[in-house]
């Protein structure tokens, strides 16, 4: 008998402690997630302004430029009012397209002076009324006859976002990511060794293959780039 209320006051005893340490943990498990879900959200960014002067088209269409050649580069592109002019005059080797503000979302586009001819032949058409396979059909038909050229490896570097609110202070974008594209011309899978589909996030693949407009899409993982 003895025996019998020794070995149930034992087991009361671990039971309390038992249920003591459960409490506890839950606790401490809790309280982490608290302070945790607390500091988790990010404070409104009182920099973020809309894009709604030329000097800000400017300092965001400089975001698709590689830092060292922001200083000397030419930017074009529609203005506030509505003109398509020269925004920026440049020197160096790099011309860029600025956002159009009149178009959803944001796309600024930097690229090597010497595709600035095939680059024009294209807004040329479109400003005639041209549609997208109109202009791929008459540009490939140019480049076929050597009445046009893409250098071999010139560079298209585009800044997009769906986006179109900036931080004055840094000039980047909200939510603004680049892309790149490296032209081959007529290069195709075979030739480059490259997939013609991605075959994951952030893998080279070749777009267009076979045609004036073969080139490398590089397009690396989406990051949240607000500030």
């Amino acid at each position: 008998m003895k025996h019998f209320i020794t070995a149930i006051i034992l087991t009361a005893f671990l039971t309390s402690c038992n249920s003591s340490d459960k409490t506890t943990t839950t606790t401490e498990a809790s309280d982490t997630t608290a302070s945790t879900t607390e500091s988790t959200p990010k404070a409104p960014n009182k920099n973020l302004q809309p894009i709604d002067t030329d000097e800000a088209l400017i300092a965001t269409a400089l975001m698709a430029v590689p830092e060292a050649g922001r200083a000397n580069c030419k930017i074009i592109g529609y203005n506030m009012a509505g003109e398509f002019v020269t925004l920026k005059e440049g020197g160096n080797e790099f011309i860029v397209l600025a956002d159009d503000p009149k178009k959803d979302g944001f796309s600024a586009a930097c690229y090597h002076k010497d595709l600035e001819p095939f680059m024009a032949r294209g807004r040329a058409l479109k400003a005639e009324g041209k549609k997208h396979n109109d202009i791929f059909d008459i540009r490939e038909a140019e480049m076929t006859a050597g009445d046009l050229t893409i250098p071999p490896g010139a560079t298209l570097h585009i800044y997009y976002g769906a986006k179109t609110l900036y931080n004055a202070e840094t000039s980047k974008v909200d939510g603004a990511q680049l892309r790149y594209v490296v032209y081959m011309p007529w290069a195709t899978a075979e030739s480059t060794g490259l997939p013609a589909n991605p075959v994951a996030p952030n893998h080279p693949w070749i777009m267009n293959p076979g045609t004036h407009r073969a080139h490398i899409m590089i397009s690396p993982l989406a990051e949240d780039a607000t500030e």
